[in-house]
């Protein structure tokens, strides 16, 4: 469990929350909105924690008895909802867990503390039946609710709660975490810090993942290699890469990347900003042989293969024409 101090980005957030610790100004529930891995639970652990701390300056001091047992996950007064079932939060847990123990006080800190995550797979009764508590809790009890979509809630749910939505970090600060925490050299970091997209929890997974790094390299030998590649050859790849499942969007986002620095190494000679930096000679080389039209017209045929393969158009089919454009352009 993380410190305040551990969390990369969401300033704002923090800034919101430890200022409610020091004030006193606590508000009985929160939902913390944003996209999957986006770091709400880490929030929500931190926020926990700073504010069961016994110094209550806005950030756990690691050291106190409630702060160890929060890092140790055994905090009594800090309660995460137990799913039976991980497609829903059924009104059954909300029931038990929560309405038939809310009204115990806490057992050793100021607060008693109710994480609920995936809280947008709250049924509509097990949202009826939490907002019997939202709306007289005790003085005591607060709830944190993380979800992907805070519009799935009753707005008498939404109404009785402050709404923290996560921003995404930036490229930098990612990158920076990931070289530092993660130990991975620059090039690296400049892969997955892009391809996250502001989204930390992405960022760390990519960092640790042996496969995204072998669909790396597979897309790299496609952009040096697909140019000369004999008609057998291209359709052997599009039988690699139709069986790839959801891993081929990945593979398809790195094209994008790909390109997108051979645009701006065409635009700008600039390798200051590039995302695949330990390519640089072959970006140049990329750059210097594309006009503007045709490197515009494969990043558009990328985005158009995403698009039909989401739409359950034949993949292969789709890998086919892709590579035959892409072949077609570089002739």
């Amino acid at each position: 469990m993380p410190g305040f101090r551990d969390i990369i980005g969401h300033e704002k957030i923090i800034a919101h929350m430890q200022q409610a610790i020091r004030t006193g100004n606590v508000s009985h529930a929160y939902i913390l909105d944003g996209p999957e891995h986006a770091g709400k639970r880490m929030l929500a652990d931190a926020f926990a924690m700073a504010l069961q701390c016994e110094t209550q300056s806005g950030e756990g001091c690691l050291v106190c008895r409630s702060c160890k047992q929060a890092l140790s996950g055994n905090q009594p007064d800090i309660i995460t909802l137990q799913q039976e079932k991980p497609g829903t939060v059924s009104v059954k847990e909300v029931r038990e867990q929560i309405n038939d123990t809310v009204d115990i006080r806490p057992y050793s800190s100021r607060y008693k503390i109710y994480i609920i995550e995936n809280a947008q797979k709250m049924t509509p009764a097990a949202q009826n039946a939490l907002l019997k508590t939202l709306e007289e809790p005790p003085s005591y009890v607060i709830f944190l609710l993380l979800t992907t979509n805070s519009e799935s809630f009753l707005q008498t749910v939404r109404s009785r709660c402050v709404m923290l939505r996560l921003q995404a970090a930036t490229e930098e600060q990612i990158r920076a975490f990931l070289m530092k925490q993660c130990r991975i050299p620059d090039y690296q970091a400049d892969v997955c810090s892009a391809f996250a997209q502001g989204n930390v929890g992405r960022a760390i997974r990519l960092a640790g993942s042996d496969t995204f790094y072998e669909q790396k390299e597979r897309m790299l030998q496609s952009v040096k290699k697909l140019p000369d590649a004999k008609p057998h050859e291209a359709a052997a790849w599009v039988a690699e890469f139709s069986d790839w499942k959801d891993d081929i969007y990945v593979y398809l986002e790195l094209l994008l990347l790909w390109y997108r620095d051979v645009l701006l190494m065409k635009s700008e000679k600039d390798t200051a900003h590039l995302i695949f930096s330990d390519q640089t000679d072959e970006i140049r080389r990329q750059a210097d042989a594309w006009s503007y039209a045709r490197i515009g017209s494969v990043i558009e045929q990328i985005r158009t293969a995403e698009d039909r393969i989401r739409s359950n158009v034949n993949r292969e089919l789709v890998l086919e024409v892709l590579f035959y454009e892409m072949r077609r352009e570089w002739r």
